[in-house]
């Protein structure tokens, strides 16, 4: 059995929260990442959430999976967005009661029958959550053109702390095989130093292969 206190790592110690990463040309094919800037806050939505939540559609529908304590689909909400925050934490949740554009909705998203059969939305966020058995059904929950955000912990974050599981730890390149066929947006991996080294992977993807995307 997988200890809670992995488990929770993945969601709520927030390591990847305001951070303002910078690629390094020069790295090798694992695509280092140093970051320099101040951690902005806890709350703070993810920088690269920020920057890529331009290509969803105005007003747009979207799903943050495994939102805990809702910093992303608040802030998604204020933008104008749509959201529906999912979580099995009902303690979690109820900080969103009130949210305008929020639908809250407390549900366990890796037992029973899956919650969106046959539903899709303009765009998926994932931070800081990684459950592989249910991955495929959750990019079917991608509308065709829709936006994929996703990034969390990656192989090596064991070095510096939780989560350590491999369960929890995207492989190399992982999201990159897991999108095949789509349109690869931004794809980025390694590790970052502050607010305390950690390692991690994200990518921007859009169901199906389009052209001219321009990078926000």
């Amino acid at each position: 059995m997988v200890a809670d206190e992995d488990r929770r790592s993945t969601r709520d110690y927030g390591l990847l929260d305001g951070l303002m990463a910078q690629f390094n040309p020069g790295s090798d094919a694992a695509h280092t990442l140093r970051v320099s800037s101040a951690h902005e806050g806890i709350g703070a939505p993810s920088p690269w959430l920020v920057r890529f939540s331009k290509l969803i559609p105005a007003g747009g529908n979207v799903l943050d999976h495994a939102c805990g304590g809702g910093r992303h689909a608040r802030w998604l909400a204020r933008e104008g967005f749509q959201v529906e925050a999912t979580d099995r934490d009902r303690a979690a949740l109820a900080g969103l009661a009130g949210e305008a554009n929020v639908t809250a909705r407390e549900v366990d998203l890796e037992q029973g029958q899956w919650p969106y059969a046959g539903v899709v939305f303009d765009a998926v966020v994932v931070s800081n959550y990684l459950f592989r058995p249910r991955f495929d059904l959750l990019l079917e929950a991608v509308a065709p053109g829709g936006v994929l955000i996703y990034e969390t912990f990656m192989i090596g974050n064991e070095k510096f702390g939780k989560p350590s599981n491999p369960d929890f730890l995207l492989a190399p390149g992982e999201l990159l095989q897991r999108t095949a066929g789509w349109h690869v947006v931004a794809f980025e991996q390694g590790v970052v130093s502050a607010p305390r080294n950690a390692a991690i992977q994200r990518i921007c993807a859009v169901n199906g292969q389009s052209e001219g995307i321009a990078l926000p």
